[in-house]
């Protein structure tokens, strides 16, 4: 116990003493970030970071300071005597300059213009951005009843979609009255394709390309696209003009839609597209040609994503290669286009990985003949519609943007989560937390414009981006300054800034002197050979350090001798991630230790069950338990193959403390009052482990006498030790030997009986056997008894050869 006090006060001491290490560090950190800036004017400080302030007191270096820069963290400026009027510190800010607020209304009779209706708010900012300071604003999104709607049908007409083009044929006024339910205010159009006009994708003979449908009389010559209806309101135009359709046929499987939605989404005026919300439904039952497979009918010349129709007819499909994944996604995103694929089954898979390169899209399985259309556009529309997703347009360089999404139900998510929003209904309003970060000052400080919308929708934030890249004061500068070395140098700010030429504090040195012996030595450190430690220049007799291409990496120190990226790395990191690197040295953050910061002072991860550390069997380094008793083992050192179980191990103790019984009953008060002894009636009394705040473990042992008794072993919060057992032993009952006797008589006479029986029956075949073969060899015997040749007759005939007879 008063080992692991000990241990735990001396991490406490540690801990205590890395805080203040810490705290220290941090301090030094954000003063080392203004002055390792090695800042020469304001504008170079202020950009520095955000912490950063420039005194313009042009006596602040003339008081004895070893600090001799004008750029340092506010706190310390005034902590070195400079007054808070001549720091030089100017802030961002935000001005909302459009802020419409979102419609609210429920669907009614009145009918506004799209125009009229807003979805988003601010709709316009401005914000001044100071290198390294956010600036942070709310968007609010609502999703407006009775937004109109425009939907424009592309069908794939080869010939396989034969059947289907009849079932579309009364889509109009069907899909009409569907969507009257969503919106008011809906316009469709229709467009069909096949392939492009060349070989190999069809055939180019005259007879093929009059007629490319063998046998089918209502087959139309091959086409690429066609816009066959613009966006129209009239859903029984729609219906007149698709039954006009006639099928068309190509070669190859994979079909040119790709062609024809580029041309959907960049001929808008063609098309009729609003400022609305734009859905394109593409129904095919066949994949896709993409960018590169033109060069199979000789088309070489990348698909340059502009409108070429002229009568409504694509005229460039022999010219232009196919578009790329990535150049429709970019079309769509820019024309705000949601795209619905309506594919057979067979083709699902390949145009769900298609959908997840195309964001805002949906899939679905369109039925053999198409019959399922409506229903499809539906589902797709409500799931697209529920779902918002933030984009950005191309940031300018240095500057970073987060979201933060607050969602219904109080969800709330950071990071790519951050953008989007899902499982919208209508009339519900989410928000988002945007901020914008810059890094240093892009472009000389030119003002950029960006633009933030939701994906598929036509309304967008407009934000004007302005720099600070200046200070106030450099308004009121004096070139050749008298204070600059006889007029060698601009008065800015308080401080020189040298003409061309010339170098130092005050521009007294010039450019061609500054590598002299006499001022390179007081670069020296410790009289070495290396100028400013290799890694910048002497100038005046002092180091100006090098500036790293990463500006994050800096070179410091009186000769530049230090720097903050060559510190020991820990997989892959520098400092292990769990720290900072200053003048080549790792300065960890609390809780962290070790040349690379790799090595944890937490002991949560070498908490045994019993709530001692590393089970008081061994001691935590790096987070890590290193077992004294080489007998245990795993990362709490609770693991001891060799050891006897702890039931095993109490099993004797317990036996002779509460039924008097086992090895230890003749020393048990000797051996056995290391635990506490409760008794409990039954096994149900025992505790649990649910119902306890401590690890308990349940035993079952068997005495000499075949009976078991129950106990349960614990270690309380107080590290005492509890044994709860049951005071009866579980006993199994005494054999009754009669019956066993008897069993037993019976069963040999049983055997006895059944041996006999065999035995006799064995007799009975082995007897029967010998008799059939007796039978069988007597009826295969050749001689009778008078043909025997062994047989003499007792009889002896003579015949007299002189008798005749007579």
């Amino acid at each position: 116990m008063f080992a692991i006090a000990k241990m735990d006060l001396k991490l406490l001491l540690m801990s205590t003493l890395l805080h203040v290490v810490f705290c220290y560090s941090n301090a030094l950190k954000e003063v080392n970030e203004c002055i390792n800036a090695n800042a020469k004017h304001c504008g170079e400080c202020i950009q520095a970071g955000a912490k950063c302030g420039w005194c313009k007191d042009p006596n602040f270096l003339k008081q004895g300071e070893t600090v001799s820069t004008h750029c340092d963290e506010l706190q310390s400026l005034m902590k070195r005597g400079c007054t808070i009027s001549m720091i030089e510190n100017p802030r961002g800010e935000q001005v909302t300059l459009k802020n419409k607020k979102v419609t609210d209304r429920s669907k009614g009779p009145e009918k506004l213009k799209p125009e009229d209706i807003t979805q988003i708010q601010p709709q316009k900012l401005s914000l001044t951005l100071r290198s390294g300071e956010p600036q942070s604003f709310k968007l609010t999104f609502k999703r407006a009843e009775d937004y109109p709607i425009d939907l424009y049908y592309l069908m794939d007409l080869s010939y396989s979609m034969k059947d289907d083009l009849e079932n579309v044929k009364n889509l109009g006024t069907s899909l009409m009255l569907e969507m009257q339910k969503i919106t008011s205010d809906f316009r469709i159009g229709f467009g069909s394709f096949v392939e492009k006009t060349v070989m190999p994708y069809i055939s180019t003979t005259p007879a093929k390309l009059l007629n490319p449908c063998t046998g089918d009389q209502n087959c139309t010559s091959p086409f690429s696209y066609k816009n066959v209806l613009k966006l129209t309101s009239d859903g029984k135009k729609f219906n007149t003009l698709v039954g006009q359709q006639h099928i068309s046929g190509n070669l190859d499987s994979p079909e040119g839609g790709f062609d024809a939605i580029m041309q959907v989404a960049v001929c808008g005026e063609q098309i009729g597209w609003r400022n609305v919300t734009r859905l394109l439904v593409f129904s095919t039952d066949a994949g896709f040609h993409f960018a590169g497979d033109g060069k199979l009918g000789g088309i070489v010349l990348p698909n340059d994503g502009k409108c070429h129709l002229e009568n409504n007819v694509y005229t460039m499909s022999h010219y232009y290669d196919y578009p790329s994944i990535a150049h429709l996604v970019q079309k769509l995103s820019d024309n705000n286009i949601q795209t619905i694929f309506a594919v057979t089954e067979e083709f699902q898979p390949v145009y769900q990985e298609l959908k997840n390169l195309i964001p805002k899209s949906a899939v679905g399985t369109l039925s053999a003949n198409s019959s399922n259309v409506i229903n499809l556009i539906i589902d797709a529309y409500n799931s697209l519609s529920s779902e918002v997703i933030l984009e950005n347009s191309k940031l300018p360089e240095g500057v970073t943007i987060s979201y933060i999404s607050h969602c219904k139900n109080g969800v709330v998510s950071e990071g790519e989560n951050g953008r989007k929003c899902s499982n919208i209904s209508i009339g519900d309003q989410v928000t988002f937390s945007i901020s914008v970060t810059s890094k240093g000052c892009p472009k000389q400080g030119k003002p950029e414009t960006i633009k933030i919308k939701p994906l598929g929708f036509t309304e967008e934030v407009e934000i004007t981006l302005n720099f600070i890249c200046d200070c106030e004061c450099q308004k009121y500068s004096v070139k050749n300054s008298q204070d600059c070395h006889f007029g060698n140098g601009t008065n800015e700010c308080g401080a020189c800034r040298c003409n061309e030429g010339r170098v130092g504090k005050q521009c007294e040195c010039s450019s061609n002197d500054v590598a002299t012996e006499d001022m390179d030595r007081t670069c020296r450190k410790d009289n070495s050979t290396d100028i400013c430690s290799n890694n910048g220049d002497c100038v005046c007799g002092t180091c100006e350090c090098k500036k790293r291409d990463n500006p994050e990496e800096r070179y410091s120190g009186q000769y530049c001798e230090c720097d903050n990226f060559n510190c020991d790395r820990s997989g892959n990191k520098l400092c292990g991630g769990h720290g900072r690197c200053e003048c080549k040295v790792c300065v960890c953050d609390p809780m962290w230790t070790g040349s690379a910061c790799d090595c944890s002072l937490d002991n949560s991860t070498c908490m045994a069950s019993n709530k001692q550390i590393c089970n008081g069997r061994g001691i935590c380094e790096c987070g890590t338990c290193k077992c004294n008793d080489a007998k245990f083992q795993g990362p709490t050192c609770e693991t001891c193959p060799t050891c006897p179980g702890v039931c095993a191990e109490n099993k004797e103790c317990v036996q002779c403390q509460v039924f008097g019984t086992g090895e230890k009953k003749d020393t048990c008060k000797r051996h056995c009052s290391y635990f506490k002894l409760i008794k409990v009636k039954d096994r149900d009394k025992l505790p649990q482990p649910h119902d306890s705040s401590y690890p308990v473990m349940h035993c079952k042992e068997r005495d000499a006498n075949d009976c078991w008794f129950y106990y349960t072993y614990a270690v309380n919060n107080n590290t005492e030790k509890e044994v709860h057992v049951v005071e009866t032993l579980d006993c199994p009952p005494s054999p009754d030997i009669i019956p066993i006797v008897a069993g037993v008589v019976a069963g040999i006479v049983l055997i006895g009986l059944a041996l006999l029986l065999i035995w006799k029956l064995l007799m009975i075949i082995h007897d029967r056997r010998e008799f059939a073969k007796f039978e069988k060899e007597k009826m295969n015997a050749k001689w009778d008894t008078g043909e025997n040749p062994i047989y003499k007759s007792a009889v002896t005939t003579v015949v007299n050869p002189k008798y005749e007879g007579k």
